[in-house]
């Protein structure tokens, strides 16, 4: 079956962040100069119709006139483990490897709470999912940095030097990782993961592995789970998935978690516990039953298309545009242009050159918070029609002054 990947749906007045908070949040682009519309680029989330399977799921789930304290469906964990199986190769898999998390930030800080003490130095790449930031630094953590470079190819690589040395000279024990990487869209290879893994065993580090984009993967590249990269990751490994970015369910809030070390499992999921919070929204289970399944992946296979078509568009803009360094990325729908050299042929400060984008509608996001010191973000998930209408206009009157 094909789905509409044509039609944006009217989010203004939905409780829709990404248009609502416009002009509103601090955190947030300004409003569009007086004829220009919207067109929302900065919160991760997109502008697609949801896959229809998830409406009936809990359509059919709100037509029963109770919701009261429940037991998770055997169909969720079922749809969990034959989604990895058949999207990621993951065998083996059981419910006991598989827990609820209310959300992958709140999972990673139960797993570094079981593994550090308050003040502890944490390895994070960068550029840096905000995420990883903001909940590390405010939890306590002690956040060492290891920037991403670029190989001759332009593809932004680890850094195993850079690791090693801050590993040891910090007595480091935890890394956070993402996978694939948030917000330049690394897909990792095999080769990278061997070496991760090599010095992780080599100081005994456990890994944090944030994949909830693993489901959004362009030509050309697979997703390697971290836990099935070698032996020692399998065991050293708290991996974090959710379908909210997939089919765009953050607002039902529901994520998991997978580990397969005992004694690590135990700790996290007790961790987690101790609050209360972390408990399960009926809904979410049903959205999540009703997205894994087969059509769901064609659903999810056929949305992958369609932001490949926009990447590639979207980079051909900027790759044609003198001062500007974009990699194309190899996963999720986000993009993490450089303007460093833009600016400077320009006389331009990243502030004017932000607000210059926003004026003409194209409410892209400020990279800074990323550690990307000219950088801005943008989320290529929305019809092409869009894309191209914000580019066009990017091209008019910001890129050709």
């Amino acid at each position: 079956m094909n789905y509409d990947f044509t039609t944006k749906p009217e989010r203004s007045g939905k409780d829709a962040l990404a248009v609502d908070a416009i002009g509103k949040m601090s955190m947030a682009p300004s409003a569009p100069k007086d004829g220009f519309s919207l067109i929302p680029m900065w919160v991760a989330d997109m502008n697609f119709k949801v896959f229809p399977g998830i409406q009936e799921k809990i359509i059919e789930r709100a037509g029963h006139p109770a919701f009261g304290y429940f037991l998770p469906r055997d169909e969720y964990y079922e749809a969990i483990i034959r989604w990895q199986e058949q999207r990621n190769g993951i065998k083996n898999l059981t419910p006991g490897d598989i827990a609820y998390e209310n959300g992958v930030i709140g999972g990673v800080i139960s797993a570094v709470n079981t593994l550090c003490s308050r003040g502890d130095p944490v390895l994070v790449h960068s550029p840096a999912y905000i995420g990883f930031s903001h909940s590390l630094y405010e939890t306590g953590y002690h956040i060492i940095y290891s920037p991403l470079v670029k190989d001759a190819s332009g593809i932004p690589r680890m850094d195993f030097d850079d690791m090693e040395q801050k590993i040891r000279e910090n007595n480091i024990h935890v890394i956070v990782f993402c996978s694939p990487h948030n917000p330049c869209g690394r897909v990792w290879e095999q080769e990278e993961l061997e070496q991760l893994s090599a010095l992780c065993e080599k100081y005994d580090l456990a890994v944090i592995s944030d994949e909830i984009w693993s489901d959004i993967i362009l030509e050309g590249c697979t997703h390697i789970p971290t836990q099935s990269a070698t032996p020692y990751l399998h065991d050293h490994t708290a991996a974090f998935y959710a379908p909210s970015k997939t089919f765009n369910l953050a607002g039902l809030v529901g994520s998991y978690h997978i580990i397969y070390d005992k004694k690590l499992r135990e700790r996290v999921r007790k961790e987690a516990s101790l609050s209360h919070y972390n408990n399960m929204n009926v809904l979410s289970m049903h959205a999540l039953i009703g997205a894994y399944t087969e059509e769901g992946m064609n659903w999810t296979d056929q949305l992958c298309r369609v932001i490949g078509e926009n990447v590639n568009f979207a980079c051909q803009c900027l790759e044609a545009i003198r001062g500007v360094s974009v990699f194309r990325p190899q996963g999720t729908y986000m993009i993490f242009p450089d303007f460093k050299e833009f600016c400077a042929e320009r006389g331009m400060t990243m502030d004017e050159l932000e607000k210059a984008c926003w004026d003409v509608g194209a409410a892209l996001q400020d990279g800074r918070m990323f550690r990307g010191e000219y950088s801005l973000r943008a989320n290529l998930a929305l019809p092409t029609q869009y894309v191209k209408e914000a580019f066009d206009r990017l091209e008019k009157y910001v890129f050709s002054r």
